[in-house]
């Protein structure tokens, strides 16, 4: 379908689950936030019901987010119901690669695509820092276990405060460029102040040539990251739900004062 501006929409980002094992400086603070209780996060079977209507309507394009998708229990059932869906020709998940080193294999027998990796620090002290805790050989071997298990391309997405110039951004460009990986960097964003730029190396952030949708952990569908406007599966119903998001999704982002980056998936 598409948009009232004339852009074709058929990219899904899909937000599983608003917990995380990480809390990075930009996303949450350190003692963390109020999180959805079990019984509003919606169910597998719900997701793949999303899935297939999106599908029906022209998505052909899939990413699995969070918070942390890899901390849900069983989630390699759900990418193998997704994977089982006709129509997708591009089905990704984003990850800050801590447990992938387990997952990875899982994940591509069960029909996963590709993966992309947040890597915002080489240097093992300066990524401790900014994810409070974090160790960044664990994602490492993640990205090592992804690229072997066949999930190419492996892509990083790399935050900066200011500039891709940065020393820790530097650093994990030169980490990229060493093992073949695909870098793209993200300046920070702010969902309140409706700060946020384009993507260096992606189309993130481009608002005239936006194709996205977001399905929030509880069932909302989000027409624009920087945007209050949801719509839920429930009610109206998923069809409905779709059509309505894709109808009214605005010309251009501006700011969002009722989503955090862990429901949303960023």
């Amino acid at each position: 379908m598409f948009d009232s501006f004339n852009r074709k929409i058929n990219y899904l980002r899909i937000s599983i689950t608003d917990r995380c094992n990480l809390r990075c400086l930009y996303c949450m603070p350190e003692e963390g936030i109020p999180l959805l209780p079990h019984d509003r996060i919606i169910t597998y079977e719900q997701i793949a019901e999303v899935v297939k209507v999106a599908v029906s309507i022209g998505i052909d394009k899939v990413r699995i987010t969070g918070g942390e998708p890899l901390v849900r229990k069983g989630v390699e059932n759900l990418v193998a119901m997704i994977a089982g869906i006709p129509g997708i020709s591009d089905f990704g998940m984003t990850t800050n690669g801590i447990l992938l080193e387990r997952f990875a294999t899982v994940l591509k027998n069960a029909g996963l695509q590709r993966v992309n990796v947040s890597l915002d620090a080489i240097n093992p002290s300066s990524y401790r820092d900014l994810t409070r805790g974090g160790d960044v050989e664990q994602v490492l071997r993640g990205i090592e276990a992804a690229r072997n298990a066949g999930l190419n391309p492996v892509k990083i997405n790399c935050v900066v405060k200011h500039t891709s110039d940065e020393k820790d951004a530097s650093e994990v460009r030169e980490y990229c460029m060493k093992n073949n990986l695909e870098i793209r960097y993200i300046h920070q964003m702010n969902l309140r102040r409706g700060s946020f730029t384009t993507v260096e190396g992606g189309d993130g952030g481009n608002c005239s040539h936006c194709n996205r949708l977001r399905l929030t952990a509880n069932g909302k569908v989000k027409p624009c990251l920087f945007n209050d406007l949801e719509f839920d599966i429930h009610n109206p119903g998923i069809r409905e739900a779709l059509i309505q998001a894709i109808r009214h999704k605005p010309e251009k982002g501006s700011v969002n004062t009722v989503n955090a980056f862990n429901n949303i998936g960023g």
